[in-house]
């Protein structure tokens, strides 16, 4: 179907009035809405799964574990926590405001939300943060991306058998598409993708200063840093399969490690070895490895690539065709160069040494660049580890392991800076999809004249007294 101005504006305008009519309001309601929404996913399980191998190439389990799995995970949360997350808090309005000593602060939707979601996990990146919208009791608008046709046409399948329009759906198309919704006026938008185009959601939503969520990638990168009293083992493990996963177009992967000097190259072989015994000898033929979204996306992955021919450790062979580019590690990198200076969203791995004794030093370049989304050590140091997780600026991470900061439960999602703002998961994307609203219940009995002209000095005495 193709959109026009005014064709979204009366699909927005029918959700204004379905959310002015109350009905979201009802945590029952919701609950429903969160257990059909669960059902849905599960009778629609076969062809998300089909649809993802379409666009990524994904072998069903990475579909379940990357997509599904963590998506049914969240509606789980929202139904189990949602009534303790959406009740009023009470609090003592203090003497200061006596008689009215009681205030309550209700969680309010905002309304209307538009969602605009990503390629790269369609499935848990659009339907996950739908999960926080209807926890939050608004209704939703879902952008999902053209880049990947296959489940888009199955998010919007399921959509369409699950909700009525006025309350849920989904509108398909590129980027001009995109620039129509946002010429329209929501109550909040969430969008997850780039810090390019997270600028342009910005400046379009600041002309009706409507609230927006970000999750972005991070302009430059999430570095992996691995000591020399690391497992190396372990650490090549860990890191292989991220660089792996998706064929890195992930927003939480690993962009480039850095590697104590003494023992860097020692940790490149054992990269090599971990990605040849996962993938094979050939892993862009090897139909469990995913593919690059476009041909674009392979042609750039490539192109760069070419540039640091001679560096290649691993990989730097791709299949074209199929849109595979193999696991590409690429050493000895420094930390200026241009490789390392951006997101890469592929699965080029530059490893850049740095000496023990700067390491202080590389820690400044490094905080002194776009935040990442994600931050990993590998260390035994302990308290060195500690130091660093709480002195830098990212949006979430992991000592001595990958992505996993992902799958708990009760804990936020963000970024900070480029690589996002506000965050989501279980009760996090129920305060992103809500708004606090402080009420005072007020008196009309033993009211004091204590703010009423005229004043007085005695009045002034009181109002410090119990002000302190």
């Amino acid at each position: 179907m193709e959109h026009t101005q005014e064709s979204l504006g009366r699909l927005i305008a029918a959700q204004k009035e379905y959310f002015a009519g109350g009905k979201t309001l009802d945590v029952s309601f919701r609950l429903e809405m969160l257990q059909k929404l669960r059902e849905a996913v599960i009778s629609h399980e076969a062809a998300f799964t089909l649809a993802l191998g379409k666009d990524l190439s994904r072998a069903p389990q990475e579909a379940y574990l990357t997509d599904i799995g963590p998506l049914l995970a969240e509606i789980g949360e929202a139904k189990k926590g949602l009534r303790k997350w959406a009740r009023p808090e009470t609090h003592f309005s203090g003497l200061a405001c006596f008689p009215s000593l009681l205030t309550k602060v209700y969680k309010m939707p905002y309304g209307t939300c538009l969602i605009i979601s990503p390629f790269n996990f369609p499935v848990l990146l659009s339907l996950g943060v739908l999960t926080a919208a209807i926890a939050g009791g608004n209704t939703a608008v879902l952008k999902v991306s053209a880049k990947a046709p296959a489940s888009a046409e199955a998010i919007a399948a399921l959509i369409a058998d699950t909700f009525p329009p006025e309350y849920v759906t989904v509108v398909r198309g590129g980027h001009d598409t995109a620039d129509l919704l946002l010429a329209e006026r929501f109550d909040k938008i969430f969008y997850t993708g780039s810090p390019r185009v997270a600028k342009h959601v910005m400046a379009e939503a600041a002309k009706n200063l409507t609230p927006v969520g970000l999750e972005l990638g991070g302009e430059t990168g999430n570095w992996c840093i691995v000591r020399k009293d690391a497992d190396l083992k372990d650490a090549a493990r860990k890191i292989a399969f991220m660089k792996i996963l998706n064929a890195g177009q992930v927003c939480i992967n690993i962009n480039q490690v850095a590697a104590e000097e003494s023992i860097a190259e020692k940790l490149t072989e054992e990269l090599v070895k971990v990605i040849g015994k996962q993938l094979g000898e050939a892993p862009q033929e090897n139909p469990e490895y995913p593919r690059l979204i476009t041909r674009a996306a392979y042609e750039k992955c490539a192109a760069e690539a070419e540039k640091y021919r001679d560096r290649i450790v691993c990989g730097g062979a791709g299949n074209e065709e199929a849109c595979r580019y193999a696991p590409t590690v690429i050493y000895p990198v420094d930390i200026e160069e241009e490789i390392v200076n951006h997101e890469l969203f592929c699965p080029l791995l530059p490893v850049v040494p740095y000496a023990e004794e700067k390491e202080e030093e590389f820690l400044r370049t490094v905080s002194s660049r776009e935040h990442g989304l994600a931050l990993y050590v590998f260390t035994k140091d302990k308290a060195w580890a500690r130091r660093v997780m709480q002195r830098m600026q990212y949006g979430g991470g992991c000592v001595n392991e990958v992505c996993l900061h992902l799958m708990v439960k009760g804990v936020p999602f963000g970024g900070t800076g480029h690589s996002g703002m506000g965050a989501y998961h279980g009760i996090w994307g129920f305060r992103e999809f809500t708004h606090p609203s402080t009420v005072l219940w007020g008196s009309t009995r033993f009211n004091l004249p204590l703010r009423e002209h005229p004043y007085t000095d005695k009045k002034l005495k009181i109002l410090k007294s119990v002000e302190k």
